[in-house]
């Protein structure tokens, strides 16, 4: 066996022939400017395109979940991944190299069990998107919670409180940075939100859906967390449109 890198990125895309491969060159790119060893971990969850190919030419290895669920993705990746450090970046978004060496230097200083970054999206969105992108950017600074689309973990505290919970169907980033900050606390350990070199994601839910659903979403998950355990409910998460499915990451 070659040795185990010192990062693992993992990936969890299911149906993501279209945005992936830009997310994949971005993450050579970061990888490259890294002063150590990494890899790439795509979980395929049970795609019927392309997806799990595009993943293997784009230098990732790859691994299979068959069940469609986020989480389940996230943990099966993390657990073929052999690296000290774990990043997880969803298949729609692009880190930099710049966040890339922040995560891991925030890693590998000892003081940080985790963490995450702010987002942004491309310049295209609109008024209300780029107002809900700041809400959110404000909350997840003050409260210290990761976005789903870039979080990052030592591989010890990940295991250590359980990965991501599979009780639910979305916003499982939200219950693992919770657990993450809990098991930090008691250590002397810290949970940061990187700010510098924001990751750039697709907000495509923006195209597919109107703003008013989105937000009503939003607003029953605050009032009725529980809601989250229903796969029904969290259709939002794991319905893809066929027109803008379609859609590639460069169309405007």
């Amino acid at each position: 066996m070659p040795e185990a890198p010192e990062v693992s990125v993992v990936v969890p895309a299911y149906n993501e022939e279209a945005f992936l491969p830009a997310t994949l060159l971005r993450l050579r790119e970061a990888i490259a400017a890294l002063p150590c060893s990494a890899e790439i971990v795509v979980c395929d969850n049970n795609s019927t395109d392309a997806t799990a190919r595009i993943a293997a030419e784009g230098g990732a290895r790859v691994v299979f979940e068959p069940v469609n669920q986020i989480s389940r993705a996230r943990n099966t990746g993390a657990r073929a991944a052999r690296g000290r450090y774990l990043v997880f970046v969803d298949a729609d978004t692009q880190a930099s190299p710049e966040l890339l060496r922040a995560t891991r230097s925030a890693l590998a200083s000892g003081a940080v069990c985790g963490g995450g970054s702010t987002i942004t999206m491309e310049a295209h969105r609109g008024g209300r998107t780029r107002w809900l992108v700041a809400r959110w950017n404000a909350l997840s600074v003050s409260r210290r919670l990761a976005a789903g689309s870039y979080l990052f973990a030592t591989r010890e505290a990940f295991f250590a409180v359980g990965g991501f919970s599979e009780k639910v169907y979305a916003s499982e980033e939200i219950w693992l940075a919770r657990a993450l900050r809990r098991w930090g606390r008691a250590r002397g350990l810290d949970f940061v939100i990187l700010q510098d070199h924001p990751v750039l994601t697709s907000g495509r839910k923006a195209d597919w859906y109107p703003v008013a659903t989105l937000l009503a979403t939003l607003l029953l998950v605050l009032l009725f967390p529980f809601l989250l355990r229903s796969r029904w409910f969290c259709w939002l998460w794991y319905r893809r449109p066929n027109a803008a499915a379609a859609r590639r990451p460069d169309a405007a």
